[in-house]
């Protein structure tokens, strides 16, 4: 069975990571990622970016974040296209 993403269950850390400063936003940007990956088809990260208006790289570390079981252990797939360039899709 998988589980649900919780998108406000914020368990964020790391050093730089303020929850007054950070919780709002990243709980916010992880719902805009997530609304754009959500019917499983591919994506670059550069399309998310603009379909979000969030920068690639949080784009990149939202990604990573849907794999951590703390927000739901989903499966990201990619597959490389060409030369670095990247694509992304749920697979539930």
């Amino acid at each position: 069975m998988t589980q649900q993403l919780n998108l406000f269950d914020n368990h964020s850390d790391g050093d730089t990571y303020l929850h007054e400063r950070d919780h709002d936003r990243l709980t916010r940007q992880r719902g805009r990622v997530w609304d754009a990956i959500k019917n499983g088809e591919w994506r670059t990260i550069d399309w998310i970016a603009a379909t979000t208006g969030d920068p690639a790289t949080s784009v990149s570390a939202r990604l990573r974040d849907f794999r951590k079981e703390k927000f739901g252990s989903h499966t990201i797939d990619r597959r490389h296209i060409d030369n670095g360039l990247w694509e992304y899709r749920r697979n539930e």
